[in-house]
């Protein structure tokens, strides 16, 4: 029996025309709404009769990637390069990698008479995700997936991919975009709006470190995921390594640092990025140590003395971002993030992120002893 879901003025029936389109073996016995990130419609779709138990099915939100054809070219140029370097390569470990599915005419997507996007995705089975890290093996694991994921594309040129957000990272213009919504701004104020505005005004000095490193040269250009977050990161049931990164929307050129700042700022939060909390939240460098340790273990080889020299800044740099984007799309109405629960989320979560922010740079010099260690231990 297929469950209700509601999904705005699409019932059951529409989401399995929609499924129909694409080329998928089995009759659909169940639909469910799947994950809970931020952006797009996704459902997990499950199938009898079929050797595929599984599939995702997804409506891209096309107010926030506004060429979606760009984000599954991407996805195609990176599916196929990845999994002919696991082929040539020789690895113990489990991964795989999420694959784009087809529409009966061969396409990588299907559009509706009314212009919603849609895709559909392989699901790997015997996996699970989470939202916290709690140990330090779990915290290795993730550091892990992500060092493989920017190993499998260390040699994929940027220009090979698109950019499919326009600015995404790019920090000072998230600063501009925040005093632009603030000078729009005539509600009432509160003290948690006053601690972010003092909390962004201390820090607007900083914010195009990364960005000054890349145009003087210091850190190249690369392919990134764009949001490596830890439930993005994807663990074998039985065994508890990571097995895939997933959600691949935003993978495009940039600096990996994005990636590792941002894993680590999503990792090392043992509250999770959803607490009401906030003043409770403290990035741990226990953490932090165990996911650089995996990362360096599968990144090594083409990391560079300046890569480690400005792990400590994407760090900080990558809460901070989020706190800011979190904050000014408070300000204009939830817009962007906006999967919200109450009035007042996008505001607690940006108040999370600026205080994990505060607790990093409180243990800047252990964080940077972390990164001489692991340079130490390499020489």
């Amino acid at each position: 029996m297929i469950k209700e879901i509601d999904l705005k003025s699409k019932t059951i029936d529409n989401l399995v025309a929609i499924a129909d389109q694409f080329n998928v073996r089995g009759q659909i016995a169940d639909i469910q709404a799947f994950g809970n990130g931020n952006i797009n419609d996704t459902f997990l779709v499950t199938l009898r009769n079929s050797t595929q138990k599984h599939f995702i099915l997804q409506r891209i939100n096309t107010h926030v990637f506004r060429q979606p054809e760009l984000v599954m070219q991407n996805m195609r140029v990176f599916t196929d390069h990845a999994t002919q370097r696991l082929q040539d390569g020789n690895s113990d470990r489990r991964w795989e990698i999420p694959s784009v599915i087809l529409t009966q005419d061969n396409r990588e997507y299907w559009v509706t008479a009314e212009g919603a996007f849609w895709r559909v995705i392989s699901f790997i089975e015997a996996a699970q995700s989470f939202d916290i890290v709690t140990d330090s093996d779990r915290a290795k694991e993730a550091g892990c997936a992500l060092g493989r994921f920017h190993n499998l594309v260390s040699d994929l040129p940027p220009e090979k991919l698109a950019v499919t957000l326009e600015g995404f990272h790019i920090t000072p213009r998230y600063l501009q975009q925040f005093d632009a919504a603030l000078a729009k701004y005539d509600k009432n104020k509160s003290p948690e709006i006053d601690f972010c505005l003092q909390f962004i005004q201390t820090h607007r000095n900083w914010v195009s470190v990364l960005e000054d490193a890349k145009i003087s040269g210091e850190l190249p250009l690369r392919l990134i995921h764009g949001d490596p977050k830890i439930n993005n990161v994807l663990f074998d049931t039985n065994t508890g390594r990571a097995v895939s990164v997933i959600d691949l929307d935003t993978l495009m050129p940039g600096l990996i640092h994005y990636d590792i700042g941002d894993c680590l700022r999503s990792s090392c939060n043992s509250l999770g990025e959803e607490t009401q909390q906030w003043q409770e939240v403290r990035f741990e460098t226990e953490l932090a140590q165990a996911i650089l340790q995996g990362y360096v273990s599968q990144a090594k080889d083409f990391l560079t003395e300046k890569d480690y020299e400005y792990i400590y800044d994407s760090i900080r740099l990558l809460a901070f971002e989020l706190g800011l984007r979190f904050f000014t799309d408070y300000l204009v109405g939830n817009v962007h993030f906006s999967k919200v629960k109450y009035a007042e989320h996008n505001l607690i979560r940006a108040l999370v992120q600026f205080q994990l922010t505060q607790s990093i740079e409180s243990q800047q010099s252990t964080i940077y002893a972390i990164v001489q260690d692991l340079r130490r231990d390499l020489k």
